[in-house]
């Protein structure tokens, strides 16, 4: 039995038609094409009972939930009837040699009031549970966020019995300040305050409704702006089925961390007493523990007239150790085929030389050019008004600082730029973020997922090296940093384009801890990229160019 709102559930019989339609499609020649069109507003919401201007997609709060199946070709036209130009990004989506779908201020100029831009792209070779949300002038404080789910083509199996039906669950932070107000907040120097509240699919709680004995397929992504969660079902354990498009070994958990901008799936088999049970979402590492926010929904089994007695199911501990020990039991599933039948265990990355280190430290807020900044090596990132996709293809003088920040850490004084760190196509290339605040901390790379071979606390150093995880490490696109802490990635630089690399903290994005790298090769050609859409916005500096 599904829940009663579409939007966020899909019942067996629907997953299965879904399926089928793709495996018909699927018998032609062509990958599939479907068609959306979303139109942008404000519109009243309450989430918390009191009335809010909220950002909306087709009238509705969290945005319309895209279900596609891998390979698919998604048309989204977006049209902006807001006062301010507005971007959505596909959190998580690849865009495999098309940079120029990425919708980040550094590969598209925003759908300017009144205007519209239809998004072409393709779900090449990838599963899993994804998301989209606004990227610009801090709008996805406001809403315009939705889910992205891919489905896997009937011909590539997954690690685990088809489930009953699946619950998408949009859980995040929430304030009750406006986007401007934020914003306003923000550029006065003044941190963001504690949130006022912790929603789920737009709402303070939800509840989900399976049958006894019936197993489920729970989506949770954070989509909140800065805050970690920890997410548990009251009598029900968690079986870990999909990290970020990718199958892990299915190992069992009471609970998960899901940090900003991060994505898990997990089969949950209601093999309880019929009853009801709560579905918890608390906040993590806040920097006043004593401020947690919690979500209490419901897990209804259909035939239940009474709840589940006892508490409340209790958090984990409020320890980075904890919760960097979960992380590293996360491990990729060898043997599971992903989007294409090959298993994913057959790219050894272990036994791959990396062709340069990167190591990317955070700064507390600093004062740069007499504003409070965030800066990666000293260097804050300045938006310029020019999408740096379009300054590179035109050769446009003046705009990226290249190469201009630091590969390590090298103590300078903090300045403001526009930095492109400039990577061969075909590099494999090892990155490490530093954290050296107490606050959590998420980096997040469009275009590619990698592997996150080692966490650690303090300083890391060449002598971390050894405690890499180089056998089965798990793949993702987004990765935690814990507060004094650092993290490892590996990653196989193998998609051509412009590609952010930016705190998934909201504010600290905002603010200027993020930055580029182009991924290049002078042999062009249509198999390592795509050319400019012909109905790409220019803007800037670029405006007087031609497609």
């Amino acid at each position: 039995m599904a829940r009663r709102d579409p939007r966020f559930s899909m019942p067996l019989a629907w997953y299965w038609v879904l399926l089928l339609a793709a495996a018909a499609t699927l018998a032609g020649a062509d990958d599939p094409y479907r068609y959306f069109d979303w139109t942008v507003t404000y519109g009243p919401i309450n989430p918390l009972g009191t009335t809010q201007q909220g950002i909306l997609i087709n009238g509705q709060f969290p945005g319309p939930r895209i279900d596609c199946v891998t390979n698919d070709n998604l048309i989204v036209n977006v049209v902006n009837n807001l006062d301010e130009p507005f971007l959505i990004t596909w959190n998580g989506i690849k865009q495999r040699k098309n940079s120029w779908q990425d919708g980040v201020a550094g590969t598209n100029c925003p759908i300017p009031p009144g205007a519209n831009y239809t998004y072409k792209f393709q779900a090449k070779d990838q599963i899993g549970t994804f998301t989209y949300f606004p990227s610009v002038a801090l709008h996805r404080s406001a809403g315009g966020f939705g889910a992205l789910n891919v489905y896997q083509r009937p011909a590539i199996p997954v690690p685990y019995p088809a489930p009953d039906g699946d619950f998408t669950l949009l859980v995040g932070d929430w304030y009750l300040a406006g986007h401007d107000q934020l914003r306003q907040t923000l550029d006065s120097g003044a941190p963001l305050p504690f949130p006022d509240a912790l929603l789920v699919n737009g709402m303070p709680s939800d509840t989900f409704v399976g049958d006894q004995g019936k197993t489920y397929l729970f989506r949770v992504s954070n989509v909140g702006m800065k805050t970690s969660i920890n997410f548990r079902i009251q009598g029900h354990s968690l079986r870990l089925a999909e990290v970020e498009g990718t199958h892990p070994v299915q190992n069992v958990y009471d609970s998960l961390d899901v940090h900003v901008g991060q994505s898990v799936a997990f089969l949950v088999t209601l093999d309880q007493p019929p009853m009801d049970y709560a579905v918890v979402a608390s906040t993590r590492f806040s920097l006043d523990s004593t401020s947690a926010l919690t979500s209490v929904g419901t897990l209804h089994y259909s035939s239940a007239t009474s709840r589940a007695p006892g508490p409340l199911p209790a958090g984990p501990p409020e320890t980075a150790n904890w919760s960097m020990n979960q992380a590293r039991s996360f491990r990729w599933n060898l043997t599971a085929s992903a989007a294409r039948p090959n298993p994913q265990g057959s790219f050894h990355y272990g036994t791959i030389q990396t062709s340069r280190t990167l190591v990317f430290a955070s700064s507390p807020p600093v004062v740069v050019a007499g504003q409070n900044r965030y800066a990666v090596n000293g260097i804050s990132f300045v938006v310029p008004d020019t999408p740096l996709k379009l300054v590179d293809t035109y050769n446009i003088a003046n705009v990226i600082g290249w190469d201009s920040v630091p590969p390590r850490p090298d103590g300078g004084a903090p300045q403001l730029g526009t930095p492109v760190v400039r990577l061969n196509l075909h590099e494999f290339v090892e990155v490490v973020f530093q954290n050296t605040e107490s606050e959590m901390q998420s980096w997040h790379l469009d275009g590619y997922d990698f592997w996150a071979v080692g966490y650690g606390n303090g300083q890391w150093t060449e002598n971390e090296r050894p405690n890499y995880n180089l056998v089965d490490a798990q793949a993702r696109h987004t990765v935690q940093v814990y507060p004094n802490g650092w993290s490892a990635i590996l990653v196989s630089l193998d998609n051509q384009g412009m590609w952010n690399l930016r705190s998934a903290n909201w504010d600290r994005q905002y603010l200027g801890q993020q930055l580029y790298l182009r991924v290049w090769t002078p042999e062009q050609s249509f198999s390592n990229e795509y050319s400019i859409p012909t109905n790409a916005i220019l803007c800037g500096r670029a405006a007087e160019y031609a497609h």
